[in-house]
């Protein structure tokens, strides 16, 4: 009995020490765990040491400081420009130009196009927001209201006054619809352009047929302000000329919009991109250098697009004007668009369907069709040409685009795939993949991100379109952005019915400062190490671009994350912070980890250079 129970005695102390030494490897388990996989996460309210949504352990904000300490190459602050600097678009900087020296045609509108300046010359700090900044009015309430301190410029009110472009009211300056040629607002112009092309209903979008719209010369882009109740989007472009700050106060509105002039370049948008152009008063001369121009649009009409032209050209009697319209209207005969309608002080050309009439027009006419060598989506820093661009072999035989009509077209699989590769399975699988990314960032930020948050919104590496189109049900845009080396998948982009741009991201992007309220880089950064060119500047640049109580989301390497998470105090970007480590997909680039972060107000209190 004795020996029995000796024997249980012992039993038990073995058990003890099992237990023992199981509890304190898990604790060795947790505790290099959480070294190993550092998440990152914080926000303004309490945790209790993981992050609620996804989570991963907790890391104070002072850890990043002291991240600073052991790292010296990392600066502890970035220098503020002058306030003279608060609207500075670095390659669009006329200063630049007198600087430089550079002697650009003026007549060709060459000093409207990119100049961006050499590395030496560039402005390593970071730009200031007006005095009396605020936060930017919510959508939709910012379509026709914003801030006067936000963009302190009032004299299109004054020069506009007769055409109810703008008009300044005490702290806020109002937008009641107008333009040049629809002084009693754009909704009811929109509604004339489809009665004179009797679509039904009087309905510009046709259906779901017409989506994307180039409208040319846009002033502030009432008239896209106004197609978005219509299912339509609209990319409205205008030069940084005589009427300053135009697209500035688009995009303040949240309206889609972008710096860019028909100069020698061709617009950084692939061809077949829209269904209609859209060119009201907008001052333009169309038969300079055997019409470029024109040939331009082309290019980026789908076929059987429309080309909407109001203008004294269009309607007037006095002999100059008449010589221009007949002039222009030859032109166009050559290159086979036909009068669709002319109605009062408005023409609507249309395009061929198809290449019939190009081969049947006699030898030698001009423009010549291009040669087949050229590549009509080949955009950036490519100057234009004065041919026609004609369709290919598939786009010919079936007449058209092949695009369903919006919104079926967001997610079906567009024909123009094959151009690129991609299949229908891959393309599907991508927008299922970006729809459950998109989830996991809402989740991890709906601790700070209210209602109506966002609008204006960019995908920095846009590939298919897929974050963009995660994004349809919510009140955004989204500007998707291809970097040049996968600048031939933006008409994908475009043939689900979002819009678009070619960039590279060694170089500062065409817009104002204080643009955008949500970034999202996918794989940017190593993209652009590879080509040797500058974290830090890049950086700068996402928080010029960025509006205060913005945010960034960067998906990258983990290296890559953790070198920018280093300078998010010398930024200025505030206490709000959360990194994880995803779950692994089809896309991932090998370990990929999530950084985001919110840009903070600041204006008092810190030093300018």
């Amino acid at each position: 009995m004795k020996q029995k129970s000796e024997k249980l005695y012992t039993a038990k102390q073995i058990t003890s020490a099992l237990i023992a030494f199981i509890f304190l490897l898990g604790m060795l388990c947790l505790y290099y765990g959480s070294s190993f996989v550092p998440a990152l996460s914080r926000s303004d309210g309490e945790h209790d040491g993981t992050d609620p949504v996804l989570g991963g352990n907790i890391r104070d904000f002072d850890d990043l400081l002291e991240d600073q300490e052991r790292n010296p190459e990392v600066p502890k602050s970035i220098p503020i420009c002058d306030i003279k600097h608060s609207e500075l678009i670095p390659c669009l900087d006329r200063n630049l130009i007198y600087q430089l020296k550079l002697k650009p045609n003026l007549t060709l509108m060459e000093h409207y196009e990119r100049h961006c300046p050499p590395t030496e010359r560039r402005f390593n700090c970071l730009i200031p927001p007006p005095i009396g900044y605020k936060i930017p009015i919510r959508w939709p309430e910012s379509r026709d209201e914003v801030w006067k301190a936000n963009i302190p410029h009032t004299h299109l009110a004054q020069e506009k006054s007769d055409q109810n472009w703008m008009v300044v009211n005490g702290e806020k300056i109002n937008f009641p619809g107008g333009g040049t040629h629809f002084h009693d607002g754009a909704n009811k112009y929109i509604v004339s352009l489809a009665r004179m092309l009797k679509f039904p209903n009087d309905k510009l979008h046709n259906g779901g047929n017409i989506r994307n719209v180039l409208d040319v010369g846009c002033g502030v882009a009432s008239f896209g302000a106004y197609l978005l109740s219509h299912s339509i989007i609209a990319m409205s472009i205008a030069p940084n000329d005589v009427h300053e700050n135009q697209i500035q106060f688009a995009l303040e509105r949240g309206i889609p919009s972008t710096l860019g002039v028909l100069g020698t370049k061709r617009l950084p948008y692939p061809s077949r991109s829209f269904e209609l152009a859209h060119c009201s008063r907008c001052r333009i001369d169309w038969l300079q250098r055997d019409g470029i121009l024109l040939l331009e649009l082309d290019r980026l009409l789908r076929p059987g697009g429309y080309f909407a032209y109001s203008s004294p050209e269009a309607y007037a009697l006095d002999p100059e004007n008449r010589r221009i319209w007949n002039a222009m209207h030859d032109l166009l005969r050559r290159m086979c668009w036909r009068v669709a309608v002319k109605k009062d002080q408005t023409v609507i050309w249309q395009k061929p369907l198809g290449n019939g009439c190009y081969l049947k027009r006699d030898p030698g006419t001009q423009p010549p069709l291009c040669s087949t060598g050229d590549d009509p989506d080949a955009t950036w820093n490519v100057h234009m040409k004065a041919c026609i661009a004609p369709y290919s072999a598939k786009m010919h035989k079936e007449r058209g685009s092949g695009l369903v009509p919006w919104p079926k077209r967001l997610t079906a699989a567009p024909p123009r795939l094959q151009d690129i590769g991609v299949s229908p399975e891959q393309f599907h699988e991508d927008t299922n993949i970006w729809q459950f990314r998109v989830n996991e960032y809402w989740k991890q930020m709906k601790s700070v991100v209210r209602k109506n948050y966002f609008r204006n919104v960019m995908d920095m590496n846009s590939n298919l379109g897929g974050f963009g189109a995660a994004l349809k049900d919510t009140d955004v845009w989204v500007m998707n952005v291809a970097p040049v080396n996968m600048s031939a998948r933006l008409k994908i982009i475009y043939d689900r019915g979002l819009i678009g741009t070619v960039h590279d991201w060694c170089e500062a992007f065409s817009t104002y400062p204080r643009t955008f309220d949500l970034l999202h880089a996918w794989g940017v950064f190593s993209e652009i190490q590879e080509h040797g060119c500058s974290v830090e500047d890049l950086l700068i640049e996402m928080d010029r671009i960025l509006r205060p109580d913005g945010f960034v989301i960067i998906r990258d390497k983990p290296l890559i994350i953790n070198y920018i998470r280093k300078f998010v105090t010398a930024l200025r970007w505030d206490r709000w912070l959360s990194e994880v480590e995803p779950r692994s997909d089809a896309l991932s680039l090998s370990e990929e980890r999530v950084l985001i972060a919110r840009k903070k107000l600041w204006s008092e209190g810190v030093s300018a250079m």
